[in-house]
């Protein structure tokens, strides 16, 4: 059996959220940009479950921007897909499958674009919503009036410049535009694009008006694991459970936060924040990103080194390790949640730091250790060394954890050899491709006596003598050896019973 609308009510109800017919005559307030499974695994979940509870009362368009791939898989299936959330929430495991109706029509642009633009002038519409990747949010020089245009900040003018048109003054032509798109400022980057394509469009000074009083552009965080389609074992065992074939299902971590950054009229045109408190409509969501970037980031990055090296493949299995998982704590609670430079209040990053643990400990989703290793020294950079610096400014001391990881993060970036264009590390006879830019400036490190010393005091590597803050150096260098002479394990219980001697 297909799902579909008319297989809904062949559907065991007790095994599934289900939408009820009324909620296919809803109107479409929203149109998304974007048919990825992060879209439809965080927006358009937070829709379709404020559509159950009665608060949003709308459906959403989408638009795919070309027609490869087509659209014959959303049509089979009326548009509905399931999300099956599996999971930790609060140390408890989490199961809980979604028949999603909130998607109304998959559009491609080349093909609908009028009917596109029919959907640009209605009243209903309130919200635009993309993910279009880091690649979409791109200044292309071009017109407007094309049909359609090529890129997405061309088109999404096009649409804007359509409602303008059609709606003029009223305040129905209020909306507000929502880039998801893993950027910084996504939000007003995008703006700006658009600001530049008016003047190259040569649009009249009425229209700028316009958009600056009626279009809200924001800044948004999306957080949620969506790792997609399942494999076909899992998706042979799902249709089992289900009872039905679902060629759209994805999988989704139980955590979501979609934190948007806007005021209280983006709060009232959005109309999800009562649904679910993973959506947050705030003047300032930099607290989120900090979270995020420091606590679940940052500790992915330090223990990546020490749970690779370790021979531990995945993020489930180290946290099935005690050591690593004790190390993944104890690094977040000791070190970081007091160090992240922004002013957030302790409960709040312990609260965070809880649901990291979970996250981390989700025996559903596989995410490879080595993958996290990737671009190793600018994740170090970016989403380290200012816990590292910030942690020294308050405590003047060394941060045991964290000179740990970076021992290990030294030992992995050690290359042994090089062939071709690419780079290999060895450990205790593992040997392993190392992916980072700065590969050829770490092979050149790795032939001085003084590696350790090299890489640290090297102040256009990392803007600051690292060898310089009082007794880091000396750390990572005991550190290093242990995890040499010893092995990962060994020199895990060493840095317990250093941290035990200095606490004591």
């Amino acid at each position: 059996m297909n799902l579909s609308k008319d297989t809904l009510k062949s559907i065991k109800a007790e095994k599934l959220s289900l939408p009820k017919e009324e909620l296919f005559n809803l109107p479409e307030k929203v149109l998304q940009f974007g048919t990825g499974v992060l879209l439809r695994g965080l927006p358009d979940f937070f829709i379709d479950k404020a559509n159950k509870n009665g608060i949003f009362n709308g459906r959403v368009a989408v638009v795919k921007s070309t027609s490869k791939g087509g659209t014959h898989e959303f049509d089979a299936q009326d548009n509905l897909y399931t999300i099956c959330v599996r999971g930790i929430e609060n140390g408890k495991p989490v199961k809980e499958n979604i028949i999603s109706s909130a998607i109304s029509r998959v559009l491609t642009a080349d093909q609908d674009w009028d009917t596109i633009l029919g959907i640009a002038r209605t009243v209903d519409l309130s919200v635009i919503v993309s993910n279009t990747t880091e690649v979409g949010i791109q200044l292309v020089k071009e017109s407007i009036h094309q049909n359609p245009p090529v890129s997405f900040p061309a088109k999404l003018l096009a649409v804007l410049y359509a409602r303008y048109q059609a709606l003029g003054e009223s305040k129905a032509a209020d909306l507000v535009v929502i880039a998801t798109e893993l950027i910084p400022d996504n939000g007003k980057q995008l703006q700006s694009i658009l600001v530049e394509l008016i003047t190259f469009n040569n649009l009249d000074a009425a229209f700028v008006q316009w958009l600056n009083q009626h279009i809200l552009f924001c800044n948004s965080l999306v957080d949620r694991i969506v790792p997609g389609k399942p494999d076909a074992l899992a998706l042979a065992s799902l249709e089992d459970e289900l009872g039905y074939t679902d060629e759209l299902v994805i999988m989704a971590e139980p955590y979501r936060l979609w934190a948007i950054e806007g005021n209280e009229r983006v709060s009232e045109l959005l109309g999800l924040e009562a649904a679910d408190y993973g959506v947050i409509v705030r003047p300032d969501i930099e607290i989120f990103k900090e979270l995020k970037v420091r606590l679940l980031n940052g500790s992915h990055t330090l223990t990546s080194g020490i749970a690779y090296l370790s021979g531990i493949e995945t993020v489930t299995k180290a946290m099935a390790d005690p050591a690593t998982r004790a190390y993944v704590q104890e690094l977040m609670m000791q070190e970081i949640v007091g160090a992240i430079p922004y002013d957030v209040a302790e409960s709040e990053a312990i609260a965070f730091a809880n649901t990291v643990i979970d996250r981390f400990a989700n025996p559903n989703i596989e995410h490879l250790w080595l993958n996290i290793t990737f671009q190793y020294t600018m994740k170090m950079k970016i989403r380290v060394l200012p816990v590292l610096l910030n942690y020294y400014k308050i405590n003047a001391k060394v941060p045991e954890h964290i000179a740990f990881g970076f021992a290990a993060f030294l030992l992995f970036m050690k290359i042994d050899r090089k062939e071709g264009d690419q780079y290999y590390g060895n450990y205790q006879g593992k040997t392993y491709l190392i992916t980072d830019d700065e590969a050829a400036y770490f092979y050149d490190k790795a032939q001085q006596s003084n590696y350790l010393q090299a890489v640290l005091n090297d102040e256009a590597m990392w803007t600051t003598d690292l060898s310089a803050l009082p007794g880091f150096l000396e750390r990572v260098k005991e550190n290093y050896s242990n995890l040499l002479t010893y092995g990962v394990a060994d020199a895990l219980a060493g840095l317990n019973h250093t941290v035990q001697v200095l606490k004591s």
